[in-house]
């Protein structure tokens, strides 16, 4: 069937300003572009957008689909803004606990409280007695109680794990607060959920994605749930006919080669993606890899996930099935190490090599990654999120090159847009907000670094084109073109119009994949 959409402005995002008039459709693809009356006659069935505003489906470009399904599914303490209501939730949410079950909590963030408390394990203690694991924000940290240290065997005595760090006491004793590797020792002792669970967090994460005008994401899930085969099934599970969506699945470097042995997959809406690296870790727990000192506590510059001999024998894995590989670099010294590793061993020809985060960077890291076939995959609300306090643990010195999105692209380099949801909001409105203002939404100020600021065409761009070229798929999605995928975001304004915070106030009407509608806003009626 061949579908005209008319009526409303389209926007096609090959240039600036670009706009078409009709849109026809045919089995998932754009089959022409043109003005209503070239196409009308064409046509089996009309959609009168009755004035709405379409752009190409919007994609985030990293994400964790399950995870956040979970955050949904659990209690989220990332709105929380002070230690005082955090331990009056968590008395409330451990009050009906069984049989020492896991408790497991999503997401704080001691930088939201005045005073910057990070609970000990006997603080916890008094909460509850069955084990208890909080994950930061960040998810490069979480907080234990006794309970969950003693089935994990952390004690005084127990070594700090290669890539993570037990923080202890004036006495060693570890207070609860364990960093990067050192959180794998508790998650192992975690009783592994079922697919079913996996599979119901699966749904209320896509369902949620697609009326925030999502289309798709770029997920990193085959880590964390045991084998790849359990979360890759709940991803067959639910994404179906009748719940489109366009996943793509990075694959964690310890899942790689069994994934790259047997896994199947479900394209065109569930892909095989790059080999996931981590480099570093975080600047909330000081353990993003920097080249100097953290400017507040310079008896550390942050934790390395791999040695650099592994870390390069993990690109030449990937490169030995001649995959792309997407590696996580926050601090400087961590992105200098992933480049050593990327020119060691190139990416082959046709993909693209993925640098995730991309936060603290230098020139010269700068005119390395111009002769690479990379893609930064950056994550605008990190800067609302990090500022103002980042400026203290970094130092003045280095904010030049920190959160750089503008230089990065003056630069030459392409850059994709995405959350890294659930540590920080999934709503690429925000997104693209933070990337136009450097600010929290509705505050009057210039913006935190506002020569970084980019354009809103710029800023939409990270989540329509960019999100394309990260996947190499620059040439069939991410814009209104014959030959494309039919994915739109369809809003009830025009997202270049009016004041920056018509950003945050537009209403999503419509999210459309492969042509056909997922989401559809109650009340919202077009024929």
């Amino acid at each position: 069937m061949k579908v005209l959409w008319h009526g409303g402005l389209i926007y096609t995002m090959s240039a600036e300003s670009e706009t078409v008039q009709a849109v026809l459709v045919e089995e998932g693809k754009i089959s022409k572009l043109g003005t209503y009356d070239q196409l009308k006659n064409e046509a089996d069935r009309e959609v009168d957008l009755k004035g709405k505003v379409v752009y190409p489906g919007f994609v985030d470009s990293h994400m964790h689909m399950i995870g956040h399904g979970e955050k949904l599914l659990r209690v989220d303490l990332s709105k929380i803004e002070s230690a005082e209501e955090m331990k009056e939730r968590l008395h409330q949410a451990t009050a009906n606990i069984i049989n020492n079950e896991w408790f497991i909590g999503e997401g704080w963030n001691e930088n939201n409280f005045p005073d910057r408390k990070i609970f000990h394990r006997q603080e916890l203690d008094e909460i509850t007695e069955a084990p208890m694991l909080l994950k930061r924000i960040c998810r490069h940290a979480i907080l234990a109680n006794s309970s969950a240290l003693a089935l994990a065997g952390i004690t005084k005595d127990t070594p700090d794990p290669e890539g993570g760090v037990i923080v202890r006491d004036n006495d060693g004793e570890p207070t609860g607060y364990l960093l990067d590797a050192a959180q794998d020792m508790v998650f192992a002792k975690v009783p592994e959920v079922s697919v079913a669970y996996l599979t119901r967090a699966l749904e209320m994460s896509v369902d949620n994605l697609l009326s925030l005008g999502l289309t798709g994401a770029h997920t990193e899930d085959m880590g964390y749930y045991g084998d790849y085969s359990r979360p890759l099934q709940a991803f067959k599970n639910v994404i179906k006919e009748n719940r489109k969506f366009r996943a793509n699945l990075l694959r964690a470097h310890s899942e790689f080669e069994k994934m790259m042995a047997g896994a199947e997959y479900g394209e065109p809406f569930i892909d095989p993606g790059a080999m996931k690296i981590f480099a570093d870790g975080a600047l909330g727990g000081r353990t993003a890899l920097l080249s100097k000192p953290y400017n507040d506590d310079p008896s550390t510059s942050g934790v390395a996930i791999h040695g650099d001999l592994e870390l390069k024998e993990l690109v030449a894995m990937a490169r030995k099935y001649d995959e792309a590989i997407a590696i996580h670099v926050i601090g400087d010294l961590g992105l200098e190490k992933a480049l050593d590793a990327i020119e060691a061993h190139p990416v082959p020809e046709g993909k693209r090599d993925r640098l995730i985060h991309t936060v603290i960077v230098r020139k010269d890291l700068v005119e390395r990654m111009q002769k690479l076939d990379v893609i930064l995959d950056l994550q605008p609300s990190f800067v609302t999120s990090d500022f103002p306090w980042v400026v203290e643990r970094l130092g003045e010195e280095r904010m030049e090159w920190a959160y750089a999105w503008k230089k990065l692209l003056d630069s030459g380099l392409i850059l994709a847009g995405g959350s890294d949801a659930p540590i920080e909001e999934v709503d690429p409105r925000l997104g693209i907000y933070a990337a136009v203002t450097r600010r929290n939404p509705y505050e009057t100020h210039e913006g935190y670094l506002p020569e970084e600021k980019l354009s809103r065409f710029e800023a939409i761009q990270l989540y329509t084109s960019g999100s394309a070229a990260a996947i190499c798929k620059e040439h069939e999605r991410g814009l209104i073109k014959e030959g494309y995928d039919a994915d739109f975001t369809i809003f009830d304004r025009d997202l270049f119009d009016g004041n920056e915070e018509q950003l945050l106030e537009a209403q999503v009407e419509m999210t459309v994949v492969a042509g056909d509608i997922m989401f559809q806003k109650a009340g919202a009626v077009m024929n």
